[in-house]
């Protein structure tokens, strides 16, 4: 497979609801490396396409293409908004990162390994033996990034993982997530309603609207002032990109 492929190719696409269009016509590709990040007002189907992507909602028209070794989606990670377990479960850091492995095609003899380089990648290895529910909403969110590593992802999707976060919890995830992008170089699509983080860290922009429209491409592109005031109705004075 040459490096040129993309890892997601969108081809005049619409998703929605019950026969319903929420996204229209969207052509979008993404080639390894990248680090898009999904923008737009609510309501505009940000969360709509990773449900595409994810495979849990079929296209109403147009195409959803992955790589080859994304099309059963085990090697794909996710991080939800927050947690979707039960909290009266008692459920040790460990054990919830070890739940990423449902479905994965990371061989049994490995998991543990793969499990401990995630947990120091996000930098809870201290934090193993405690309960879930002990963290606080930072750490919680970086446990969510452990479990969807363990699956060695090829393509990972972030669905506004820093919202009621602290400035300092945001700062460490905002961390976490260059690293992986810049030194591992993993592939992500990353939705979030923060513009400042977006002008410091992606590498693409991906702009919903309200009529379903998606417009794509670069982040210097897509984030000068007269396009974010015309999706937003605000004007922002965007910080710089993050080591310029």
């Amino acid at each position: 497979m040459s490096e040129d492929t993309p890892v997601l190719r969108a081809r005049s696409l619409d998703l929605g609801y019950g026969g319903e269009p929420v996204l229209r016509g969207v052509d979008l590709e993404v080639r390894r490396g990248e680090l898009w990040f999904l923008i737009g007002p609510n309501g505009t189907g940000k969360t709509t396409f990773l449900r595409g992507v994810l495979g849990t909602l079929a296209p109403l028209a147009g195409q959803l293409e992955l790589e080859p070794e994304l099309r059963d989606r085990r090697r794909l990670g996710y991080v939800p908004q927050r947690c979707e377990l039960n909290p009266t479960l008692p459920t040790t850091v460990r054990e919830f990162v070890r739940l990423g492995f449902v479905r994965s095609t990371v061989p049994r003899g490995e998991r543990r390994a793969t499990r401990e380089r995630a947990l120091a990648r996000v930098g809870l290895e201290n934090r193993a033996r405690a309960s879930y529910w002990s963290l606080s909403g930072g750490q919680r969110q970086r446990a969510l990034v452990a479990r969807a590593l363990v699956r060695r992802p090829r393509l990972l999707l972030v669905d506004e993982p820093t919202e009621g976060l602290d400035v300092a919890a945001e700062d460490a995830f905002r961390r976490t997530v260059v690293e992986l992008n810049r030194e591992q170089g993993l592939t992500l699509l990353f939705v979030t309603h923060n513009l400042h983080l977006a002008a410091r860290i992606a590498t693409h922009v991906a702009l919903f609207e309200l009529d379903g429209r998606v417009t794509t491409g670069s982040a210097s592109e897509l984030l000068e002032h007269d396009v974010i005031e015309r999706a937003f109705g605000i004007s922002l004075d965007l910080a710089s990109r993050e080591g310029s």
